[in-house]
């Protein structure tokens, strides 16, 4: 089955189509990037509406399972009527109040229902296209911090650092980056979400956590490395990350899929080795056209939660100790038919510049 199809079969009848407003919703499902618009899905068929500006090239490059519709006036009305839709599905974790408000004042015909997360719980699930398109995001990202690191000016502030990391992964052809690059050093490393400053880059820990877009989809990941010798209490920190990460992954390479046990797995590791809490976030992320998506390893994660095929989720543990330093070591991990693979190759032994 297409995107559209594999919709339409998790509705069910629990409506008669769905409006999808979300640009990034309306992006997996059509194939098709257009920043003005809507996709109405319905059970006897399915639409691209946007204005002008994007009309010729929706019908070039759009899924050939949509109709490529010009937004006009009473348009809604119409395609309603048609297709006889009384209850639609609506975005509620990503339509804004007032516009609902205004399509239920438009349309008093209509039931607006929630549709939760159907989208996304799709989304969780990567194909092979997907795969290899955040697989190339990937080899970019680490081609780019490669030539980074074999050209690093020591006088450097971190926000040059960081420029100049995100020009290497657009020379190296990713259409983008997956989020604001975090290049932070010395002290400054123990921010888990640190924001790059206009300084030279501090002796100790420099944490570097980035990523790049290429066709839509993002790839992320982690790495920690050392400005100068590191002592032993650094090599501790760095190690029992790394452990932990270690164990994580292997857990999953074993057979391990709930969520909440394979955090627990790099967080008890954490723990035991006297750093209790200095890991105050998550395990890990799902990863696709956006850079945070279900699943989540997490310890809030639902007890029930399992890793499925097609999953592709981070696993980055990190310890912070504040006004010190901190460590995170981050990984892709795609569970795919044939079993897991760590779409990460880049060292992850300390390197200290």
């Amino acid at each position: 089955m297409n995107r559209c199809e594999r919709l339409i079969s998790a509705i069910g009848d629990k409506a008669d189509g769905m409006l999808i407003s979300s640009e990034v919703n309306r992006l997996y499902l059509t194939g098709f990037e257009f920043s003005d618009g809507y996709v109405l899905v319905t059970k006897n068929k399915s639409y691209l509406i946007t204005d002008f500006r994007y009309i010729e090239a929706a019908k070039s490059n759009a899924d050939n399972a949509f109709e490529i519709v010009t937004l006009e006036n009473n348009l809604f009305e119409k395609l309603f009527d048609e297709n006889k839709v009384c209850r639609l599905l609506f975005e509620d974790t990503r339509m804004s109040c007032s516009a609902l408000e205004q399509l239920k004042n438009k349309h008093s015909n209509i039931t607006f229902i929630p549709a939760g997360s159907i989208i996304e719980n799709l989304r969780e699930y990567k194909s092979d296209v997907e795969v290899e398109f955040i697989t190339k995001a990937q080899r970019i990202a680490e081609k780019s911090l490669d030539m980074l690191i074999s050209s690093l000016d020591m006088n450097m502030t971190e926000k040059e650092l960081t420029a100049y990391l995100e020009y290497l992964m657009k020379k190296n052809g990713a259409d983008g980056i997956s989020f604001a690059t975090i290049a932070v050093s010395g002290k400054a490393s123990s921010l888990p979400h640190g924001v790059p400053r206009n300084q030279k880059l501090e002796n100790g820990f420099l944490t570097i956590d980035f990523g790049a877009v290429y066709k839509g989809y993002h790839s992320d990941m982690t790495r920690t490395f050392c400005k100068g010798k590191a002592d032993n209490d650094m090599k501790k920190v760095y190690n029992t990350v790394l452990e932990a990460q270690t164990r994580a992954i292997d857990s999953i390479f074993s057979g391990e899929r709930n969520c909440f046990s394979i955090d627990n797995t790099a967080r008890e590791h954490i723990y035991l080795n006297g750093f209790k809490g200095c890991f105050g976030h998550g395990l890990g992320h799902g990863v696709g056209l956006e850079i945070h998506e279900a699943p989540r390893l997490s310890p809030l994660a639902d007890k029930n939660k399992y890793l499925d095929f097609g999953d592709i989720v981070t696993v980055e543990p990190g310890i912070y100790i504040e006004n010190k330093y901190g460590v995170r070591i981050e990984d892709m991990i795609y569970i795919g038919i044939d079993g897991p693979k760590n779409l990460t190759l880049f060292e992850k032994n300390l390197i200290e510049l």
